[in-house]
C-alpha cells in the first residue's frame, strides 16, 4: 500500500576484484515465475522482474530477489531474528554499520573500507544479481580525511539500478558520478550532521534523479521532514509497510521520495 503525504504527515508518525564478465548496464546507460523465499515467507510472492527492498533500522535493509536472493545493506549482525543473508555488504565509519559477526550460511562479506592502502574493489555476480562498489573517503573521530573509508554499493537485478549510499561523507566527484551511474532507486542518509550537511545531499540526489530515493539514518522524523521540504521538486510518499517491490514497470515518471517505516523482521509464523 501507497499513499501520497504532506510533509506535516511525518510528524506522526574481501571478495577479490575481478573482471567483469558482463559490463554494467547501469553505467553503460549514465552515460547516454514467482518463487517465494522460506525464511522470508511473512511476505506475498513476486516475480522476476521485481526486486523487494526491505527497510531494517538505521542503514540496513535487505534486498531480496524473486529466486530467494537476499543481501543485507550496512549488515550490524542484527535483523530482528535468525536469519543468514546470502550477502552482506558493511561500511566502517561507525559500529552501527559494520559487524564481525557473521552467521553460518552467508556466503559473501563485502566490507566497503580500504585495506593495507588498497581501496576496496568489488564486482561480485550471481546469476541474477551483480554487487559493485565505487569508494568514497570518510572522516574520522578527529575529523581527519580517511581516503576509501566508504563504500557506494550498486545492486543491479532485473533491469534495475539501485544505490546504497553508505555512511557518505562526501559529493561524490565528477569521476566518480561516472562509475556509479544510472540509479534508479538510492538509500540516502538525511541525517545532516554524522554523515553530510542536507544542502549537500540534497545537491547530491538532484545530480542522480533517482525515480525513488528511500530516506535512512534518519535520527529523527524532524530530518525527513525538512529533506522532503528542501526538495519541492520531488514528489513524495509514506509508504505503511516497511516493504516496497520496485521493478521498471512502476517507477514513478517523475523523482519521488519514498519513506519507508523501518521494521526488524518478525519472526516466523510456526517457528
Amino acid at each position: 500500500m501507497r499513499r501520497l503525504i504532506s510533509t506535516a504527515f511525518l510528524l506522526l508518525l574481501g571478495i577479490p576484484a575481478g573482471a567483469a564478465t558482463i559490463p554494467s548496464h547501469c553505467v553503460a546507460l549514465s552515460d547516454s515465475g514467482m518463487i517465494q523465499r522460506a525464511a522470508l515467507n511473512d511476505r506475498e510472492p513476486f516475480d522476476d522482474e521485481t526486486v523487494r527492498i526491505h527497510y531494517i533500522d538505521h542503514a540496513t535493509f535487505i534486498i531480496e530477489l524473486s529466486d530467494g536472493t537476499t543481501v543485507a545493506t550496512d549488515y550490524t549482525g542484527f535483523l530482528g531474528r535468525e536469519f543468514a543473508p546470502d550477502v552482506v555488504t558493511m561500511n566502517f565509519a561507525h559500529t552501527s554499520h559494520w559487524t564481525d559477526n557473521i552467521p553460518e550460511g552467508t556466503q559473501h562479506v563485502l566490507r566497503g573500507w580500504g585495506s593495507g592502502g588498497y581501496a576496496a574493489n568489488f564486482f561480485l555476480e550471481l546469476e541474477n544479481l551483480t554487487i559493485r562498489n565505487v569508494p568514497t573517503d570518510i572522516r574520522n573521530a578527529f575529523g581527519s580525511q580517511v581516503p576509501d573509508g566508504n563504500s557506494i554499493f550498486i545492486f543491479e537485478s532485473a533491469g534495475l539500478c539501485i544505490g546504497h549510499l553508505g555512511h557518505l561523507h562526501h559529493e561524490p566527484t565528477d569521476a566518480q558520478y561516472a562509475r556509479i551511474g544510472r540509479l534508479d532507486v538510492v538509500m540516502v542518509p538525511v541525517d545532516g550532521s554524522t554523515t553530510m550537511s542536507q544542502e549537500a545531499m540534497i545537491r547530491v540526489m538532484e545530480r542522480f534523479q533517482a525515480r525513488i530515493v528511500i530516506p535512512m539514518h534518519w535520527f529523527g522524523v524532524n530530518n525527513v521532514e525538512r529533506f522532503i521540504r528542501n526538495m519541492p521538486d520531488f514528489e513524495s510518499e509514506l509508504w505503511e509497510t516497511n516493504y516496497i517491490d520496485v521493478s521498471l514497470r512502476n517507477l514513478p515518471s517523475e523523482p519521488t521520495i519514498v519513506v519507508i517505516p523501518p521494521e526488524l523482521l518478525k519472526p516466523v509464523e510456526g517457528n
